[in-house]
């Protein structure tokens, strides 16, 4: 019993194989395609029993756009209106155009202008509060914490407008 048994599966087995085998040699030719994929990456396929067609294309979009709009204030703290200023900037993936190595030297200026320009003001502005810290000492039970509340709040108005000033004078945005 146990012969026929092995026999039987044995064969139903074989023949599963070679069914397989006979649909896997005559089914048709069409090709699994797996191009590569980005975020900067485009194709189309066309696919058929007599081949393949791809249209890949890799960096694209090769110009990227990019619109900055800065909305500013003009003159001594902001007494001159306001100005609204467009930049349109286009660049490839490598990175912006020809005038890189300029525009990081003018935005190291402003950062460099902003930071001396609000240690002087921060400054100027200690002194200020500090002139007028007097006249808060002598209100009772608080007085000392005005006079440091004035002093810190000079502090930070003169950072401020020390920045402000020292940007405007330079052209930054």
């Amino acid at each position: 019993m146990f012969k026929w048994t092995a026999l039987t599966i044995g064969t139903l087995f074989g023949v599963a194989h070679i069914g397989i085998l006979g649909h896997l040699i005559n089914r048709p030719g069409i090709p699994v395609i797996n191009p590569p994929v980005g975020d900067y990456t485009s194709y189309s396929v066309e696919a058929g029993r007599d081949g393949y067609k791809i249209d890949y294309s890799s960096n694209d979009p090769k110009v990227i756009e990019k619109k900055k709009t800065v909305d500013k204030e003009n003159g001594f703290l902001g007494i001159g209106g306001r100005t609204t200023v467009i930049t349109d900037e286009e660049y490839t993936m490598g990175g912006q155009e020809d005038n890189l190595g300029k525009s990081n030297a003018k935005r190291e200026e402003c950062i460099r202008a902003a930071g001396g320009g609000q240690s002087t003001g921060r400054i100027v502005g200690a002194s200020m509060g500090a002139a007028a810290a007097p006249l808060l000492t002598n209100i009772p039970y608080v007085g000392w914490v005005a006079a440091g509340w004035i002093a810190m709040f000079g502090q930070d108005q003169g950072a401020e407008i020390g920045g402000e000033l020292a940007t405007s004078m330079i052209d930054c945005e």
